[in-house]
C-alpha cells in the first residue's frame, strides 16, 4: 500500500509554463509568507514545503531570509499539488526546505525546475524512521504481519511514518538540517543561523520537558486519533496512538476497523477521541457517538487555519495545546 505517493500527473505543462512565469513572476501565496514582491532584499530566499518546514526556517532564518510556504492555509498537504507559480518559484529559491516522504511531489518538482545553486534540505535527513500504524497495528493482528512480509522494498518505505516534527526531540534535528542548509546558502551570516537554531531549540527542549513532566502521571496511556501522526510523539513519552485511520488522512477505515477501534475504545473506556483541524471530522464524531464519548482537536500541525493564522498561532503553541488535550484526555 502505498501512502505516501503522489497524485502528481502531466510534470511537463507545468514545466513549460515555468520558463514564462519565472522571469515575471514572484510569489504570490496567500499562507504564511516573507518577502512576496519579488524584489530583491538582499536576503535568501527560503521556499518551504507546508507549515512546520517553513516555521522552522523562519526560526532558524531571522532577519538574513525570506521564507515563503507552498502549500496555503488551510489545505492539508497530502492532497496539495504545485501550480506553474509554485515551480517558479521553487526553481528561484536559494534554500528549498523539504520534511521528506510527505511532499510527494517534491523531487520531479525539483528536477523539473532546475537551478545549479539552490541547496535542497530534506528535513528528515538523518533520523531514523519507523513504521507507521496502519490498519491498527497495535493489535499485532498477525494477518498484518503476513500482508508486510509479502510487500516489495518499495511499499515497505512508503509505510514508513514521516510525522517526527510532532516529536519535540526529532524537530530539533530538523531544525539543525535546515540551519546547516542556511549556513551553506549563506556563510556570511553562519553565526546568526546558528543562533537562531540553538535559541529555537532550546525552546523545543523546554516543550520537551513539560511533555515529560505533564505525562508522566497520567492515568492511561492509550489515545485514539483520527489518522497515525502521532507515532513518534507517542513513543517519545511512553504512549500508545490507537489511530482510526492509517499514515495519510485519504485513507478511510473499512468497516470492520471501525468496529475494532469502538471495540478498543470501549474496553478501555476511552473518554475522548482526538480529530484534526484541516481533516473531516465526521468519521471521529462517529466513534465518539458510538460510546457516548467528546471529540476534541489533536493537532498534526500540518498548516495552519486562516483563524490560528490571524491569532499569531505557531508551532510552539500548537504543541502546548496538543499537550493540554493529550492530559485531559488521559487523566479521566
Amino acid at each position: 500500500m502505498k501512502v505516501w505517493s503522489s497524485k502528481w500527473v502531466h510534470l511537463t505543462t507545468v514545466t513549460a509554463a515555468v520558463a514564462m512565469i519565472v522571469a515575471g513572476c514572484g510569489n504570490n501565496n496567500q499562507a504564511v509568507s516573507g518577502n512576496t514582491n519579488g524584489e530583491s532584499s538582499g536576503k535568501i530566499k527560503v521556499v518551504a514545503s507546508f507549515y512546520p518546514m517553513y516555521e522552522f526556517s523562519k526560526q532558524v532564518g531571522g532577519e538574513y531570509a525570506d521564507v515563503v510556504a507552498l502549500v496555503p492555509a488551510g489545505v492539508e498537504p497530502h492532497d496539495w499539488e504545485p501550480s506553474a507559480k509554485d515551480m517558479a518559484d521553487i526553481k528561484d529559491a536559494d534554500v528549498f526546505v523539504y520534511n521528506g516522504m510527505v511532499e510527494g511531489w517534491a523531487e520531479q518538482s525539483l528536477e523539473s525546475a532546475p537551478n545549479d545553486k539552490r541547496i535542497v534540505v530534506e528535513a528528515i535527513k538523518g533520523i531514523e524512521l519507523m513504521e507507521g500504524e496502519d490498519e491498527h497495528e497495535h493489535e499485532g493482528e498477525e494477518h498484518a504481519e503476513e500482508e508486510h512480509e509479502e510487500e516489495g522494498h518499495e511499499d515497505e518505505e512508503h509505510g514508513l511514518d514521516p510525522h517526527v516534527w510532532l516529536s519535540p526531540v526529532l524537530a530539533q534535528q530538523e531544525v539543525r538540517n535546515i540551519q546547516e542548509a542556511f549556513e551553506k546558502a549563506d556563510p556570511e551570516h553562519k553565526e546568526e543561523y546558528k543562533k537562531n537554531a540553538d535559541a529555537f531549540i532550546e525552546k523545543l527542549k523546554t516543550l520537551d520537558e513539560s511533555y515529560k513532566s505533564e505525562l508522566q502521571d497520567v492515568k492511561r496511556n492509550e489515545f485514539i486519533t483520527q489518522h497515525a501522526a502521532f507515532g513518534y510523539l507517542a513513543k517519545e513519552y511512553g504512549l500508545i496512538q490507537v489511530p482510526i485511520a492509517g499514515l495519510s488522512p485519504e485513507q478511510e477505515p473499512s468497516p470492520e476497523q471501525m468496529a475494532e477501534v469502538v471495540e478498543f475504545a470501549k474496553e478501555h473506556d476511552v473518554k475522548i477521541i482526538f480529530f484534526e483541524t484541516l481533516v473531516d471530522p465526521k468519521i471521529a464524531q462517529t466513534i465518539a457517538d458510538e460510546i457516548s464519548a467528546q471529540t476534541a482537536v489533536l493537532n498534526p500541525i500540518e498548516g495552519l487555519t486562516e483563524e490560528e493564522i490571524k491569532d499569531n498561532v505557531d508551532y510552539i503553541t500548537i504543541m502546548e495545546r496538543n499537550l493540554e488535550g493529550l492530559k485531559k484526555a488521559l487523566s479521566e
